[in-house]
């Protein structure tokens, strides 16, 4: 016995389909053959009937009813003469004539058509066939023509038939059942396998793969979670590499924090070195909130908690800010910056948060351009509606291998440059909220592009110029 299972429902169900399907075929071939077999005796003594009534016509004399048995009487078939009312007259078997026949076919016959019946004949519960019809003797009197024939012969062929009609069913059924085990444990053991590995994954051990070369959705589906299992490697090893990263990120600025503050609570410093001390705890510390603000603001965007504060954004004015923002760092590494922006462009959005796309690209292309280098910061119509702001440098470019990861949450290019690896995440995710796209081309040693599309909007009456007007509209 098979126990429950998808193996038990695929064996039951397809041997029931095939098993009904066998059952109605063989229905279908045995009763046709059985209507052939009786259909062809039947329009052989119907024919037969007809060949004597036309030579009944075509004679001058007409046969007496002891002409008719000798000349028409078939073999194995017993041709008898009745009246009207089934009294039988005379018969070829030479018994004497002393029954009457009450069977269907007599009335039919006497109605003026021919009469059929198929039945047990009386005293021999012999299978019969009786085909009757009336027909005019002596060219006066009318009387019932009827042939009697046995079917027993037709019947064991019908048998016989039917024994090797089933003989056949029972073998396909056979094969049927051996084929639909085949085809069970071709989907039961590859999901089996599947189910053990996803066990082993629940488990946390995901370094296990299912192996096999399977096919189709199941293959698909091993597929996936062997995909899903090498994603959730991935994505613990960038969380451990993050966890890493931000807490090497945090213990430098702590640790100068920490020091300058014993340093300077010792006392006995002189008024510059206590600045110089006092500047560095300053700048830690901004660098601390930075580090904070930007998991915080990467944790809003993940929990789709950001809040925008909308409103009309003059870009050109927005793009100023942002160079007058990082300008300082790009004068320590002598790196020109350059704007070209239109006047009258405008994008509808959250000037702070477009602010700090923009900070961060541009701060990005600062990080890893040469000195004596020089950053483009342009924006120029992308089409009728949208308006593109290209971020480019010439510095040391992304292979192709990181372009495609560079913007996943906490992947980092060079580690040793610092940072949570959130940047362009957090870029990317803000651009979107503002119904725009951020593109990346990059050629290793040759510099990088960041695109930036934007949906423009019209300035309304009023505008000053001022980077955005907040609306107070939250999304």
């Amino acid at each position: 016995m098979i126990k429950k299972g998808m193996r038990r429902q695929i064996v039951v169900h397809y041997i029931l389909v095939v098993f009904l399907a066998l059952l109605l075929v063989e229905g279908v071939f045995l009763l046709a053959i059985r209507t052939y077999y009786y259909d062809s005796v039947y329009n052989k003594i119907t024919t037969h009937i007809n060949v004597v009534e036309d030579f009944q016509k075509f004679q001058n004399t007409p046969y007496s009813m002891q002409e008719l048995l000798e000349k028409f009487s078939l073999k194995t078939t017993e041709l008898e003469i009745l009246t009207l009312k089934g009294d039988m007259i005379i018969s070829s078997t030479g018994f004497p004539p002393d029954r009457t026949i009450t069977t269907s076919d007599v009335p039919e016959a006497a109605g003026g058509g021919i009469g059929r019946w198929v039945g047990r004949q009386a005293g021999t519960n012999e299978s019969v066939m009786a085909v009757s019809k009336m027909l005019q003797l002596d060219g006066r009197d009318a009387y019932i023509l009827r042939y009697l024939t046995s079917m027993e012969g037709i019947n064991r062929e019908l048998l016989n038939l039917s024994l090797l009609s089933v003989s056949i069913g029972g073998a396909v059924l056979a094969i049927v059942v051996l084929f639909s085990f085949g085809l069970a444990n071709s989907i039961v053991k590859p999901l089996n396998n599947i189910t053990a590995v996803s066990a082993q994954m629940a488990k946390g051990r995901f370094n296990t793969r299912i192996k096999g070369n399977y096919k189709y959705e199941i293959g698909d589906l091993a597929s996936t979670l062997n995909y899903m299992a090498q994603e959730i490697v991935r994505s613990n090893q960038i969380k451990d590499d993050f966890i890493s990263s931000i807490s090497h990120e945090l213990r430098t600025p702590l640790t100068s924090i920490k020091g300058w503050s014993e340093t300077l609570v010792s006392g006995g410093y002189d008024p510059e070195e206590t600045r110089l001390g006092m500047g560095i705890i300053s700048k830690e510390s901004d660098r601390l909130i930075g580090l904070v603000e930007e998991i915080l603001d990467f944790s809003k965007l993940q929990q789709n908690e950001m809040k925008l504060s909308i409103g009309i954004v003059n870009l050109k004015v927005l793009l100023q800010e942002t160079i007058l923002n990082v300008w300082a760092k790009a004068e320590k590494k002598r790196i020109h910056l350059l704007l070209e922006c239109d006047e009258g462009v405008y994008v509808k959005g959250d000037a702070n948060r477009l602010k700090q796309v923009f900070m961060n690209l541009v701060d990005n292309a600062v990080k890893f351009s040469h000195e004596d280098s020089s950053i483009a910061l342009t924006a120029q119509q992308y089409s009728a509606s949208e308006v593109a702001i290209l971020v480019r440098d010439s510095g040391i470019g992304i292979s192709e291998a990181h372009l495609t990861r560079v913007r996943d949450r906490f992947f980092q290019v060079d580690a040793l440059n610092g940072g949570t690896g959130l940047g362009l995440a957090i870029s990317q995710q803000l651009v979107e909220l503002h119904n725009g796209r951020l593109e990346m081309d990059s050629e290793l040693g040759k510099g990088t592009q960041v695109t930036v599309i934007l949906p423009l909007t019209e300035q309304p009456l009023g505008l000053e110029s001022a980077a955005g007007v907040d609306k107070g509209d939250l999304v």
